[in-house]
C-alpha cells in the first residue's frame, strides 16, 4: 500500500505506543493496532456494531492495523471507554483501540475498498432490514447467526444476588429487551431474555459469555434458547414483559409452563477465557438504544471484561445490610482544568454516581484530584460513566487509585481548600438502603431530570436559571402527572454537566432545594 494513504498519519511506530502515549481527543475515527494477520472485514466492523452505526473502514494488514469511522463521535467516546478497561480479543488475540487523529476516513480513491465496503453493507442491510440471509455474498466470514432472539443465561458464583433489573441494564446495551424471565433450577439462578431482533442476542451472546457482572464473582454463562418467543404472565421482580406494562403482578412466581421448563435441558457450562478474571467493572456510558443513538448503555469500567454504562451494579448497593465490595474506593481523577476546579465541583459530579466522602485536588499537580467514594462498586460506576466525559473543555481521564483512602491534612496544615471530607454530607443521594436513586443513575446527558420544584416557579425561572450558567436550553417539558418534576435539554452534554454541578441542591425558596440528575430520556 503506498504511503500516500491517510494511515500513514498516525503512524506505525510502535514505539509511540508503549506506556501512556497521551491519548488524542475523541474522534469518530478509530485506530485499532494488533490485529491478526488473518481477520476478516466483519471481524473489525463487529467490535464497532454494539455502539452504532459504523460507516467505514480501512484495513492495514501489512500493518497490523485498521481505522474504522462511527457514525457519531458519542459511538466512538462508548467504544473506547467500553474497550479500553479490557482490551477486545479477535481470534483469541487482544487488539488495541484509541481515537485517531483524522476526524473522518477518505477511502473513496483507495484500492482494496471494496470488500470492506461489501461487508459494511452487508451489516447495514442485516441491521435496517431485519434477517434473511444467513451469509452475504462478498464478505466471507460475515455469518448472520440464524438463532433464536432468546438467549439463556445462567448465572454461576452467585455471590451477591442478581436482580431482573441488573440483567435488564447489561443486556439493553445490545438491543431492545422485550422480556425477561428469572428462575432458580437445579440450586442456580437463571434467566430467560427475548431481544426484538436475534443480532442483538447474537452480539450480546459473543460479548458477555463468561464475563463477570462484579468483581470476581456471578459469571454469565450464555446460550441461545430452543424457544423463539417468551410468554410472559406477570411483571413483578421474576418477570417482566417490557412491551406490555398492564400485566397483573401476580404472587411473584412466574408459573414455568411445562413447555418452557422442557427447553431448558441440562445447565450448559461454556468454559470463558475469562474464567476467574476481575467483574465487570461496573457501568459503560452507551446512550439507550445501541443501535439508534450510539449507545446509552450503562457500563462497567474499571476492573473487569465487563465495563457497563448505567448502574448495572445499583441493584446489589440497593440491598439493605450488604456489606461493599472490599478493595478500591479512591479514584483517581486527571487532565482537569486548574484554574476552575474546586473541591465542592468534584463532590457533586461525582456524588450523581455514590456517596463521596472526601476530595483532594493534588497541591503541586491541580490537573489531578483524588475522589474517595463509599465503597468500590460506586467507584467503578462513578468510572464508568465519567470516564472521557467534557468537563471546562478538558477530556476527563479517570482511573483507580493505589491509595486506599484521601488522607485529611493534619492539625494547623492549611492546603488552601484543596482537601474537603464530605462524609457527614446531607447531599449524600444514596444513603437511604433501597432509595428510588439507586434505579436512576444514568450516563450523562444533554436532558437533566428536575426534581422538588416549589408551585410557584414557572417554566421561565427555570429556563433563565440554567441559561445564566451559559447554557443553552434547548426544550423544557414539566411532568403531567407531577409538576414538582421536569426535564430539561441543554445544548450539548458538556453544558448539562456544568449546569449539574452549578445548580444541583440550588434554592429555589420556600424551602426548596433544586435536585439535577442526568436523564435517560429525551424531550
Amino acid at each position: 500500500m503506498s504511503h500516500s494513504t491517510p494511515a500513514t498519519a498516525n503512524g506505525n511506530d510502535n514505539k509511540k505506543f508503549k506506556g501512556d502515549r497521551s491519548p488524542c481527543s475523541p474522534s469518530r475515527v478509530l485506530h485499532i493496532r494488533k490485529i491478526p494477520n488473518d481477520v476478516t472485514e466483519s471481524e473489525i466492523i463487529s467490535l464497532g456494531l454494539p455502539f452504532g452505526k459504523v460507516t467505514n473502514l480501512l484495513m492495514l494488514k501489512g500493518k497490523s492495523q485498521a481505522f474504522l469511522e462511527m457514525a457519531s463521535e458519542e459511538a466512538a467516546v462508548s467504544m473506547v471507554n467500553y474497550y479500553t478497561p479490557v482490551p477486545p480479543h479477535v481470534r483469541s488475540q487482544p487488539v488495541y483501540i484509541q481515537y485517531s487523529n483524522h476526524r473522518e476516513l477518505k477511502t473513496d480513491n483507495l484500492p482494496n475498498q471494496a470488500r470492506a465496503q461489501a461487508a459494511l453493507q452487508a451489516v447495514n442491510a442485516v441491521h435496517s432490514g431485519g434477517l434473511t440471509l444467513t451469509t452475504v455474498p462478498g464478505s466471507e466470514g460475515l455469518v448472520i447467526p440464524g438463532h433464536s432472539p432468546v438467549l439463556r443465561i445462567i448465572v454461576e458464583n452467585l455471590f451477591y444476588p442478581v436482580t431482573l433489573e441488573v440483567l435488564h441494564q447489561i443486556f439493553s446495551k445490545f438491543g431492545t429487551v422485550l422480556k425477561i424471565i428469572t428462575f432458580t433450577k437445579n440450586n442456580q439462578f437463571q434467566a430467560l431474555l427475548q431481544y426484538a431482533d436475534p443480532m442483538n442476542a447474537h452480539h450480546a451472546k459473543v460479548a458477555l459469555d463468561g464475563q463477570n457482572i462484579y468483581n470476581a464473582c456471578c459469571t454469565l454463562r450464555i446460550e441461545f434458547s430452543k424457544l423463539t418467543s417468551l410468554n410472559v404472565k406477570y411483571n413483578n421482580d421474576k418477570s417482566r414483559d417490557f412491551t406490555r406494562l398492564d400485566l397483573p403482578t401476580g404472587d411473584g412466581q412466574p408459573s414455568l409452563d411445562t413447555t418452557m421448563a422442557a427447553a431448558f435441558g441440562a445447565p450448559g457450562i461454556i468454559s470463558s477465557p475469562y474464567a476467574g478474571a476481575a467483574g465487570f467493572a461496573p457501568a459503560i456510558g452507551f446512550p439507550q438504544a445501541v443501535f439508534s443513538t450510539g449507545l446509552s448503555v450503562p457500563g462497567l469500567p474499571g476492573l473487569g471484561p465487563l465495563a457497563l454504562t448505567t448502574s448495572a451494579i445499583t441493584g446489589r448497593m440497593a440491598i439493605p445490610g450488604m456489606t461493599a465490595i472490599p478493595g478500591h474506593s479512591v479514584l483517581l481523577v486527571s487532565n482537569l482544568n486548574p484554574d476552575v476546579i474546586f473541591p465542592h465541583g468534584l463532590f457533586i459530579l461525582f456524588g450523581v454516581y455514590g456517596d463521596v466522602q472526601r476530595v483532594k485536588i493534588l497541591f503541586n499537580k491541580k490537573e489531578n484530584a483524588l475522589v474517595q467514594m463509599a465503597d468500590a462498586t460506586q467507584a467503578q460506576l462513578a468510572m464508568s460513566h465519567l470516564n472521557g466525559q467534557r468537563l471546562h473543555g478538558r477530556v476527563l481521564r479517570i482511573t483507580l487509585s493505589k491509595h486506599q483512602a484521601v488522607q485529611l491534612p493534619r492539625e494547623g496544615h492549611e492546603d488552601q481548600g484543596l482537601t474537603k471530607d464530605y462524609t457527614n454530607s446531607p447531599l449524600h443521594r444514596f444513603k437511604k438502603p433501597g432509595s428510588k436513586n439507586f434505579q436512576n443513575i444514568f450516563p450523562p446527558s444533554a436532558t437533566l431530570h428536575l426534581s422538588n420544584i416549589p408551585p410557584l416557579v414557572t417554566d421561565e425561572d427555570l429556563k433563565r436559571l440554567f441559561a445564566s450558567t451559559g447554557c443553552s436550553v434547548k426544550g423544557f417539558k414539566f411532568f403531567q402527572k407531577d409538576r414538582k418534576m421536569a426535564l430539561i435539554q441543554l445544548g450539548s452534554v458538556e453544558e448539562a454537566i456544568l449546569a449539574l454541578i452549578e445548580l444541583h441542591n440550588h434554592d429555589l425558596g420556600e424551602n426548596h432545594h433544586l435536585r439535577v440528575s442526568f436523564s435517560k430520556s429525551m424531550i
